[in-house]
């Protein structure tokens, strides 16, 4: 497998979900998605069949790690605009910028080792450092969950050293 991120210019992105905030040692997304997977159907204006899982960390947190750390993480879908958000969801406004997206192939939880691999060596042997902007999936046509056949894009927000 091509472990090589493409380097993405994206522009701004208005997101309508759920959010809830979590750790990596207390890991709430299966419930947070059961949550809301049933109401995005209520969202008016959505754009496309993706699904975007998107975390926003402060800006320690990637300093002094920690899988306690607390962070907000949202599960939700692009709209067009703001107007007529259900009662119970959020906006969230994603910031244009340069982020290194890869594609991750396989069941959901073998995720962990792309981002083991995205972290661990190709950041610190890539041209670039993390950007403070929040970190987003995309879920696509092709994600499957757990299915091994499942590909999912992995959206991290870089700039130049």
């Amino acid at each position: 497998m091509d472990k090589q991120p493409n380097l993405v210019t994206a522009g701004e992105k208005k997101l309508v979900g759920q959010r809830m905030q979590m750790s990596l040692a207390d890991n709430r997304t299966n419930e947070l998605w059961r949550h809301f997977l049933p109401r995005r159907r209520e969202i008016q204006r959505y754009t496309g069949s993706a699904l975007y899982s998107v975390e926003v960390y402060d800006d320690r947190y990637f300093t002094s790690f920690d899988p306690a750390n607390r962070f907000d993480k949202w599960a939700a879908v692009e709209v067009t605009d703001f107007v007529d958000i259900p009662a119970g969801l959020e906006a969230i406004t994603l910031p244009g910028g340069l982020y290194a997206v890869f594609v991750h192939q396989g069941s959901a939880s073998a995720g962990r080792e792309m981002y083991r691999y995205i972290f661990g060596t190709w950041l610190p042997e890539s041209e670039y450092a993390l950007d403070d902007r929040p970190h987003l999936a995309v879920m696509g046509e092709k994600y499957r969950n757990e299915g091994p056949d499942s590909e999912e894009e992995i959206w991290i927000p870089v700039k130049p050293r």
